[in-house]
């Protein structure tokens, strides 16, 4: 990348130094056209691909069990780079790669849904750190995003903004994909620029091709209006975060080839990537987790289902990977690829384990306290729907660990190479010189954007929109196209997830493991007691071997210099809290709306669980204003959540109820004798929180009109949240139902409903004095 530091955006209109005269016609000459930017003759086209979820063991380009033929081709005919790095975690991961920053500089220490006050922790990406996107905007690319947008903080999120951090705001022109972690793939949460959108009303719908398609559609418009601009595209469909939902035609390529179980998958897989240069000859596979039981250990009732999960993720993969393909065959048949840059990501971090020991068939399950429910029985009789829309599923740890092949730990483990060791694939026929090649330089996810521009011809800028911009922390890895044996230019970098942190330098790492990712409750040791391990990855690639006690000089020297990193990059005060950090008032985050209660109307549908009243852990009453023409009404009043679990205020069958889905597992459904009278009416649901900690039942009785027509309990209730991407709607039920027994499959009510309330009790059961306690009681139901 140029030196140059002394560029400014946007760049000044050029002065006028034409000829002057009265009357046009007079000129001698005629006026300088009008200058439309563009940036330098040799930028080419970008297409930065980021897949999610997926370790570094996973796919067939870097020796693993799923065939990922796309990601093979690229290979082919471009680069793999087998020592390339990101932060452990999604909404991390993406902000550096955007920012060309560290994650803690630019305030995205964790995901945005435990964002706190900590400068570093606080997923508000400051100004004087422009992203990539808007870089290139300014410098004349046109600029799209497809996919999964993790950086908006959670109160910015709803649809009153503010949309400063929106992708449409962060240089992006077009964006078409969701805000959030993950949806689900049958009926996503779907945001238009910044209008949310229904998906089609197909049964066949799956979001996967549909992000496809939106790219191929806009890549051919973009060529067609503008073929001399080069585009900056960025796809990053969310697959393969959970839920693992794949078309169930898929799923049989799979059958069978996972029965030897993850120990045998880990072995195989390790002996591929020897064969296929990712790993040196020499390196040895490292141990298993004490934590991750071996597979000739588990009981045999589980194996079945185990199976069944790593063939629905595989073919998630792989169908990912399809429709990814796509997307690259279109750019072939407009005459482009070859002047397009393709970075193909394969994962924003480790394979996840956030699944737990045993996989999880609705994922709110094991955070909410529902995990009890899944018996390998109660997995047998849902076997078929593992992958399909009743489901909400991930497969288990011994899975995900098997997917970061050949190293140790998984997603969430910031401290080793299983979290943040990610294949990554450069395809560029302009630039590279020996196709099929494998670069083994150090690089960091950081390195990303300089190289980008460094590649464009395009100057980091000084100042953006009048503000200083602090310089990018990643290098250019450019040489590395071109030069096999280009010198590293990363010879330093820090790590840190929720305590689990370290630091290479030139070679060597020191690491910590500070907490288990699957372990909700788990607040590891104190910071100090951590033990310490150190590798020489020079002659121990897979950081196999701790040689610690071997060497407490070296040790010491980079303990040293990851607090000194830590200090320069927002990383302390550390935070491990995990439960805690899902309430803003714990957290010190500001919510979008503040009160005890919120005024809704016909038409608001999507209020996320982060932009609307929290009605968890405490007493709550919906009340609403209809009116009932004579055929009587049916549908949904209100609703909060989905098929993962919710509650709805509803008429059903003509009569008012409220329906309470625990974790799609347990159901309680209170309902009116009588059908709602014709007229305008008032109609209430009260629920009464039982107390005495969170996650706990309570007494929901309904009124009409101020008379109570019904009453029944509740038994249990969620302590934390009822869905990532589902939201309070008004009138109908977006996404996938709260209650399987609407007439109409969105349950879109017939009557008129004239306003509704949500109030809240004052028993908040949610800032207890030691909230981990009672959340570890409501999670193991004592």
């Amino acid at each position: 990348m140029s030196d140059e530091r002394l560029t400014s955006l946007p760049v000044p209109d050029r002065p006028y130094q034409g000829p002057l005269a009265v009357d046009v016609r007079d000129l001698d000459e005629p006026l300088p056209p009008v200058e439309v930017k563009r940036p330098p003759a040799q930028a080419p086209n970008v297409l930065l691909i980021l897949l999610d979820d997926v370790g570094f063991g996973a796919s067939s380009a870097f020796g693993g069990p799923v065939r990922t033929p796309t990601a093979e081709r690229l290979a082919a005919g471009g680069l793999k780079y087998s020592r390339f790095h990101t932060t452990s975690l999604c909404a991390p991961t993406r902000a550096a790669l955007l920012s060309g920053r560290n994650h803690h500089s630019v305030g995205m220490g964790h995901i945005t849904e435990t964002a706190t006050a900590s400068p570093g922790y606080s997923s508000v990406r400051p100004n004087s750190a422009t992203p990539l996107a808007e870089i290139l905007r300014q410098n004349g690319y046109n600029t799209a995003q497809f996919g999964k947008c993790h950086e908006v903080p959670v109160w910015e999120s709803g649809p009153t903004g503010p949309f400063d951090h929106w992708p449409t705001n962060s240089g992006f022109e077009k964006f078409y994909g969701f805000i959030g972690g993950e949806t689900n793939q049958w009926a996503p949460a779907l945001v238009d620029g910044t209008t949310a959108i229904d998906p089609p009303d197909d049964p066949d719908y799956h979001l996967m091709p549909d992000l496809a398609d939106q790219a191929i559609a806009y890549v051919r418009q973009q060529k067609s209006l503008t073929p001399d601009k080069p585009f900056f595209l960025y796809f990053s469909p969310g697959a393969t975060h959970t839920p693992h939902h794949v078309p169930k035609d898929w799923i049989p390529r799979y059958r069978g080839e996972f029965d030897q179980g993850w120990d045998a998958v880990r072995e195989a897989t390790f002996q591929r990537q020897k064969e296929l240069g990712v790993v040196p000859a020499d390196a040895q596979l490292t141990a298993r987790p004490a934590e991750i039981p071996a597979w000739e250990d588990v009981d045999e009732a589980w194996k079945p289902v185990l199976i069944r999960q790593m063939e629905v993720y595989a073919s998630y993969l792989e169908y990912a990977d399809h429709h990814t393909g796509r997307l690259v065959d279109a750019l072939g048949e407009l005459g482009v690829l070859d002047d397009t840059l393709v970075m193909y990501i394969i994962g924003d971090n480790g394979a996840s384990a956030e699944g737990g020991l045993h996989g999880s068939y609705m994922v709110t399950n094991a955070s909410n306290g529902g995990a009890e429910f899944e018996t390998p029985e109660f997995w047998t009789e849902r076997l078929e729907e593992i992958g399909g829309p009743h489901a909400y599923n991930h497969y288990a740890v011994g899975w995900a660990h098997a997917m970061c092949t050949p190293y140790q730990w998984t997603k969430q483990v910031a401290s080793h190479y299983g979290g943040t060791r990610n294949g990554t694939i450069l395809h560029w026929p302009a630039k590279v010189t020996d196709a099929g090649g494998v670069r083994h330089q150090w690089h960091h996810v950081i390195d990303v954007a300089p190289t980008v521009l460094d590649l464009a011809g395009i100057a980091e800028p000084h100042t953006v929109n009048g503000v200083t911009q602090t310089p990018m922390q990643g290098v250019t890895f450019a040489p590395t196209l071109t030069h096999p044996d280009a010198p590293e230019t990363r010879h330093v970098q820090y790590f840190e997830l929720m305590g689990n942190r370290g630091i290479y330098h030139k070679g060597w790492t020191a690491v910590t493991k500070h907490r288990t990712p699957w372990d909700l409750l788990a607040q590891g040791t104190d910071f100090n007691s951590d033990q310490w391990e150190l590798y020489d990855t020079g002659t121990d690639w897979t950081q196999a071997h701790d040689i610690a006690a071997r060497h407490p000089e070296k040790l010491a020297e980079l303990q040293q210099l990851f607090l000194i990193e830590a200090v320069r990059h927002n990383v302390l005060p550390m935070d491990d809290r995990a439960a805690e950090r899902m309430n803003p008032d714990l957290a010190g985050r500001p919510t979008l709306f503040r009160g005890t209660t919120l005024r809704l109307y016909p038409g608001m549908t999507r209020l996320g669980e982060n932009v609307a009243l929290n009605v968890k852990n405490k007493s709550f009453n919906v009340t609403a204003e209809l009116d009932v023409p004579d055929a009587g009404a049916e549908g949904v009043v209100v609703c909060q959540g989905g098929r993962t679990g919710g509650w709805v205020l509803m008429a059903d069958k003509g009569r008012l109820a409220f329906h309470y889905n625990y974790c799609g597992l347990l159901r309680s459904t209170v309902t009116a004798p009588d059908p709602l009278p014709a007229g305008t009416h008032q109609v209430r649901a009260e629920f009464a929180y039982d107390g005495g900690g969170i996650g706990k039942g309570g007494t929901l009785t309904l009124f009409l009109d101020g008379t109570r027509v019904a009453q029944g309990r509740i038994e249990r209730t969620h302590p934390l949240y009822f869905s990532f991407d589902e939201g309070m709607d008004i009138g109908r039920d977006t996404a996938m139902p709260v209650y399987e027994g609407y007439t109409d499959p969105h349950g879109r009510f017939t009557a008129t409903i004239r306003w509704a309330q949500v109030d809240l009790g004052d028993d908040d059961h949610s800032h207890l004095v030691d909230p981990a306690e009672h959340i570890a009681a409501a999670l193991r139901h004592q």
